[in-house]
């Protein structure tokens, strides 16, 4: 079977297999169900959808003009192989009944079966289980988006979908089931993660790296203009505001802590922001839009674990300190033979590997009944500190070992890397056969 017919082949499969395997749910559960809560769930869902054409144009408008069409497809296509990938076994893999503590039983929610008519999640008890789903499908689609950054102008349309289908299941079903379920790994170490800064950040940023590393490539082809800053500040915007969803969602309710979490968030976001443009200025260079920009989704990605257990006070130190050190890092990698065409790594994987830092300095009990493990360093206790850390490890391994293996596998059923003719023309034309 030519490669051209394995993924229409597989579509068609799964549409099949949903005749077999599908169930008519039984009486749909209404009791103990805030219709407060799930109206802001709802609302909540859609914002985080929305990030993902955010992260399109954020992306889009950084990149050469011949590949904008090409980078803005990766992240949308993202919401429809995720979405599948995610009916049919990922919301299992990574919800389902514990398999030491690892992953999740791939047969619990199979095809979503038992998810429509199934009792709330344990730590979502006043939504539908159904709504729940779907609000972790919004991070799933996400994260492997994400990665596309570093894969910008390199890598062939069909290999992309390959590595994200795998990634998904392999790397952020895994993490998603240890850190969010009760039973997870490094939910029983008293991991604090409100939002996905290890699930979703880490990961990606750990895979950007493994990418960078692998694929290697010609250091020039990263020496290109924005194509359209406009473009970058209307990502940016977007991506701002469904992050209040992401955050704010994130408290699976619509009370107080959604509100603690919606207010760290921006502060530490307009926080960020500033420090990176304040320190570009240091260091001699404009003012920018694009420095901006880039620094208030650093803030953004440094809050997210944090923003249900910390101060809104401590988010300035957090949105200040993760813009800081992401921006020594993207220097660092500007003169390092590392291709990471959209500084993925640098900003999403650094970012996310201080805020899970930063949970553990500055978390406090008082702020979250959630927060079983204790305060964080900066309040005198040392427990929670020494988990996260050990924590860090553990992902780093994990995420950059995992993302390393799966991109040699991927290379090997799909050879990855596009031609120099490719390259010389751009993607748009070359993989899509469109052009601005």
């Amino acid at each position: 079977m030519k490669k051209s017919y394995v993924p229409f082949a597989l579509l068609i499969l799964v549409c099949v297999a949903t005749l077999f395997f599908s169930e008519v749910p039984g009486t749909i559960i209404t009791e103990g169900i805030s219709s407060g809560d799930t109206a802001w769930m709802l609302m909540a869902t859609a914002m985080v959808l929305l990030m993902t054409p955010g992260l399109a144009y954020f992306y889009g408008g950084m990149i050469d003009s011949k590949n904008i069409i090409a980078t803005m497809l990766q992240s949308f296509i993202s919401m429809g192989v995720i979405s599948v990938v995610w009916v049919v076994m990922g919301f299992s893999l990574a919800f389902g009944e514990s398999i030491g503590g690892f992953i999740g039983n791939p047969t619990t929610f199979l095809f979503f079966n038992g998810v429509l008519d199934g009792k709330p999640w344990s730590l979502a008890p006043t939504i539908p289980l159904a709504l729940f789903a779907f609000f972790q499908l919004k991070f799933a689609i996400i994260t492997p988006a994400l990665i596309s950054g570093t894969f910008s102008e390199r890598i062939k349309f069909e290999s992309y979908i390959l590595f994200i289908c795998l990634f998904s299941i392999f790397i952020y079903a895994p993490l998603a089931h240890m850190t969010w379920h009760p039973d997870g790994l490094l939910f029983q170490m008293g991991v604090l993660d409100f939002a996905g800064g290890t699930v979703v950040h880490m990961s990606a940023g750990l895979a950007a790296l493994a990418a960078s590393i692998y694929l290697k490539g010609d250091k020039a082809t990263d020496a290109h203009s924005p194509a359209n800053i406009p473009f970058v500040l209307l990502g940016t915007g977007l991506l701002w505001f469904g992050w209040f969803g992401f955050n704010g969602g994130s408290a699976v309710g619509s009370g107080p802590l959604a509100v603690g979490a919606f207010a760290a968030t921006n502060t530490a976001s307009a926080a960020a922001g500033l420090a990176w443009v304040l320190f570009d200025v240091v260091k001699g260079k404009k003012p920018s839009a694009l420095a901006f920009c880039i620094g208030a989704v650093v803030g953004l990605v440094a809050i997210t674990p944090a923003c249900g257990f910390v101060t809104i006070p401590h988010s300035i130190f957090i949105g200040v300190v993760a813009a800081i050190i992401s921006n020594v890092v993207v220097d660092f990698k500007n003169k390092s033979s590392l291709h990471d065409t959209l500084d993925v790594f640098p900003c999403h994987g650094v970012g996310g590997m201080v805020g899970m830092i930063m949970t553990g300095i500055f978390a406090n009990v008082a702020l979250n009944a959630a927060n079983t493990t204790g305060n964080g360093l900066f309040f005198g206790e040392i427990t929670l500190f020494l988990a996260h850390i050990k924590a860090l490890v553990i992902v780093c391994v994990f995420a950059f070992g995992g993302s390393y293996a799966l991109l040699w596998i991927t290379d090997k059923i799909s050879p990855m890397k596009v031609s120099q003719e490719a390259v010389k023309h751009g993607q748009d034309l070359s993989q899509h056969g469109e052009k601005l």
